[in-house]
């Protein structure tokens, strides 16, 4: 069975299909593991169309094309593959260099305006049982 391998610009390879990344996490975010802003795991962000000058990289680049819509932190470390605390540094990078923006996630109040309607639950509920 032939072994693809995805190169990087100068040649060498940087991921095998069938043993993975082939550079270890951590050497992507420098080996940071605290963002300098801080992301939920529901943080939503999005491109800002600026193209980033310190941030490149084929990492920065796979983030940014992730983002042309409001996307979440655990989304994007999904697709790249990457742990979230990885993908947190390299959001807050590009956060930093103006390339995304970023929204917390709503906060839900405790007030009698957010409490769940019981029918709608039952609704739900009801509809499960119904499919399974």
């Amino acid at each position: 069975m032939a072994v693809r391998r995805r190169r990087r610009q100068g040649g060498e390879p940087w991921f095998d299909d069938a043993a993975g990344r082939l550079v270890r996490p951590y050497t992507i975010s420098n080996g940071r593991t605290r963002p300098t802003a801080h992301f939920d795991l529901l943080t939503m962000v999005m491109a800002t169309g600026r193209r980033p000058v310190s941030c490149q990289g084929p990492d920065y680049a796979q983030v940014l094309g992730l983002c042309g819509r409001p996307v979440s932190v655990a989304e994007i470390a999904a697709h790249i593959r990457l742990p979230a605390v990885v993908t947190k540094v390299l959001l807050a990078d590009l956060v930093d260099c103006g390339a995304l923006t970023a929204r917390a996630p709503a906060a839900v109040s405790a007030g009698p305006a957010s409490r769940t309607d019981r029918a709608l639950l039952e609704a739900v509920l009801n509809g499960l049982r119904k499919r399974l």
